[in-house]
């Protein structure tokens, strides 16, 4: 059943009565400058799961140039899926979420959202989805915490002009206000944060479109100095990248589409105590998440025929090697045309896809159990691909 619904569940909105008023009010005054409120459409999924884990948070990227980023919402414990919560939940913000959403993780208590195009950092309220500001950031890309700190990546130039060396910035997560930059590779993309050093993934994606070829490093920060150290030579364009609890780190690269195809390495400390690459495991990689020692992950090729053929599974970190090759089951009324997403829940092991579909309209969420089999699925906004899971015993 498809409905309108001018609030989120009540754990999310204490003030649900007074809030749909002040929502009637604003439909009636048009605060907004094109006199339109916009009001979220919720989907139940029958679904209940009662843990510690309330919701997940789903941020669309939207069509670059479209002003289409949109955040929905997954309420665990009742089943409903809310989509487009934003605008509702702030309807003074006349252009929304922005243009084009690249990363979303929560600190503290606060949601971090990354808008790529609109050169920002969305922060709002963890349980309300209610803005608390925003941090100016060029060409932003993905976001990382350390303590009071929050890291972007940033490419810091422009699309379609001179490519210039990235950057990482350095935000007090209580001020919003930015206190450092380091410069890394061309175009970062992925970083994390590891035994007091930040490492970032750099993709050299618009070197390459300028002839000059891929990146192919990984930048090491040290986190008390805030400085480069040094970089490590793993392989071209590389864009996602994990810390496992063992003090590894797992580094996708999309390769150079000719000579390197796509596939995932393990970087290890050598004898001085610095990161190099020591194992690497030939599967494409477009994907990942992190449970425990096993990395869910998918990763796409090409048949014969050009037909895309996506493959999911999951690998052991500590003997590196693919565990299992099949981890859902798709079913023919409910094929996943586009996987651009993935999410695992931390206690059930219930699996998320994220299902950009044809890249211009809604895309979907599709749910299977620890087991692979098909539960649900829901639309979303579009080009749905970042998703983060919502603790109630976040600090508030």
């Amino acid at each position: 059943m498809i409905k309108k619904q001018l609030h989120i569940h009540s754990f999310i909105n204490p003030w649900r009565g007074a809030w749909s008023i002040c929502l009637l009010l604003l439909a009636l005054s048009s605060c907004r400058d094109d006199n339109i409120v916009v009001y979220p459409i919720s989907h139940e999924t029958g679904d209940r799961v009662m843990t510690e884990y309330i919701g997940m948070y789903v941020l669309n990227e939207g069509n670059m140039g479209s002003n289409k980023c949109t955040l929905d919402y997954l309420d665990l414990a009742t089943g409903v899926y809310t989509r487009n919560i934003y605008p509702s939940r702030n309807p003074n913000q006349v252009m929304e979420l922005g243009d084009v959403g690249n990363d979303i993780k929560i600190h503290g208590s606060s949601l971090w959202m990354v808008v790529n195009m609109s050169n920002k950092v969305e922060v709002a309220d963890a349980m309300t989805a209610v803005s608390r500001g925003h941090v100016d950031i060029p060409n932003c890309r993905y976001i990382a915490f350390d303590g009071g700190y929050a890291y972007v990546s940033s490419y810091v130039g422009e699309i379609n002009k001179e490519s210039v060396v990235g950057g990482v910035y350095k935000i007090d997560t209580l001020s919003l206000q930015v206190v450092g930059k380091v410069n890394v590779g061309f175009q970062p993309d992925e970083l994390v944060v590891s035994d007091g050093k930040i490492y970032v993934a750099n993709s050299g994606g618009y070197q390459a479109l300028q002839g000059k070829g891929y990146d192919r490093r990984v930048s090491v920060i040290d986190i008390a100095t805030f400085t480069h150290e040094y970089d490590i030579d793993v392989a071209p364009n590389l864009s996602l990248i994990r810390a496992d609890g063992h003090g590894r780190l797992w580094v996708a690269s999309r390769g150079d589409y000719q000579k390197h195809p796509s596939r995932l390495y393990r970087l290890t400390k050598d004898r001085t105590g610095r990161m190099a690459v020591t194992d690497s495991i030939d599967t494409p990689v477009s994907g990942l998440h992190l449970k425990g020692d096993s990395l869910y992950f998918y990763g796409s090729t090409y048949a014969s025929d050009w037909k895309q053929v996506t493959q999911y599974g999951i690998i052991d970190v500590n003997r590196c090697e693919v565990v299992n090759t099949h981890l859902i089951s798709e079913t023919a009324e409910h094929p996943i045309k586009t996987a651009y997403g993935l999410m695992v829940h931390p206690v059930t092991g219930d699996i998320y896809v994220m299902d950009a579909t044809n890249f211009v309209s809604s895309g979907s969420l599709t749910c299977f159990d620890s087991k692979g089999q098909f539960k649900w699925t829901t639309r979303t906004g579009d080009i749905p691909g970042h998703a983060v899971f919502l603790s109630k015993t976040i600090k508030r």
